[in-house]
């Protein structure tokens, strides 16, 4: 690995993740540009070394334990507007982008305001909000295959998104190098300042936290005694999606703390770290969420965070 200038070792996972949790990795390197992604991909393969992309660690658990891999910390953020076409670095900060698409009057991207993690991390989860999501404006995308060692350029199509996945969740070799995005032109920046303070109202943003740790239910809830039991369901019903946060918050589970680990009593789906938290703490509490909602409810969670045990 020696022949990877820049590399660093032991380095504690907690100070790259927005849970401000983690064990140590044995390698860590920062990966500024395509030409480093490449090589420190190529390094730890011809090393025989297990290898972790990491975007902005803001969708993410890392486990307590000792990572004996290279992670490789995607930072690249190349930037270039022409029309209202952005083409960017998967290392680009979101908070970036969507600041540098309502300098420029395009529209598209306002969902995004306030969240924190990269573009190439959003391309990966689908991340979304308020009826939105990335693959709406996303054009093309360069990956480098690492089962190959070759680029591609995939077409959103290919990219096979769906409600926060993609293939990227599928096949690990596919390395998101930069994203082409179309925009619309329009104002956007009451609507960033509008879902900001949504953000500030309705999230505890005042925690480290990973987001929101499952996915909302698609689908209805058929059982009468449970939805007379609870009437909005009905509504959520109609819709074909129950928030989560409403699942976890009916089995009564807001506020609920093991060790420094809380189910925030701001919004449910979200699990905040209060006091130097471990991930088994979070463990626990995902867990504890997944039997209460199985009984209640008759149906079974899906984590929307990323889990590195």
């Amino acid at each position: 690995m020696d022949n990877l200038t820049g590399i660093k070792r032991n380095v504690s996972l907690k100070n790259h993740s927005t849970f401000r949790i983690g064990g140590i990795a044995k390698y860590f390197f920062e990966a500024e540009n395509k030409e480093e992604i490449l090589k420190a991909i190529k390094t730890a393969k011809k090393s025989h070394l297990p290898f972790f992309i990491l975007g902005g660690g803001s969708n993410i658990l890392f486990s307590d334990k000792r990572f004996n891999g290279l992670i490789i910390k995607i930072n690249n953020q190349d930037l270039e507007i022409k029309k209202n076409a952005i083409i960017a670095g998967a290392g680009i900060k979101l908070s970036r982008l969507v600041l540098e698409s309502a300098k420029h009057n395009l529209s598209g991207l306002e969902w995004a305001a306030g969240l924190p993690g990269t573009l190439g991390g959003a391309i990966y989860g689908n991340a979304g909000a308020f009826s939105k999501s990335i693959k709406d404006s996303v054009k093309s995308i360069k990956v480098f295959d690492a089962k190959i060692l070759k680029i591609k350029n995939l077409s959103a199509k290919q990219c096979k998104f769906g409600y926060k996945e993609s293939i990227f969740k599928k096949n690990r070799n596919l390395v998101i190098i930069s994203c082409e995005l179309i925009l619309k032109k329009g104002n956007l920046k009451e609507e960033i300042t509008k879902t900001i303070s949504q953000r500030k109202k309705t999230q505890p943003l005042n925690f480290p936290s990973a987001g929101c740790i499952f996915k909302n239910y698609l689908g209805k809830i058929k059982n009468r005694k449970i939805v007379l039991k609870y009437p909005e369901l009905e509504m959520f019903n109609e819709k074909r999606i129950i928030p989560a946060g409403f699942l976890i918050e009916k089995c009564g589970l807001k506020g609920k703390n093991i060790g420094g680990a809380q189910i925030s009593k701001l919004h449910a789906n979200f699990i905040i770290n209060t006091n130097d938290a471990k991930a088994k703490d979070v463990f626990k509490l995902i867990n504890l969420i997944e039997k209460k909602v199985k009984k209640e409810f008759k149906i079974s969670m899906e984590k929307e965070i990323q889990i590195f045990n």
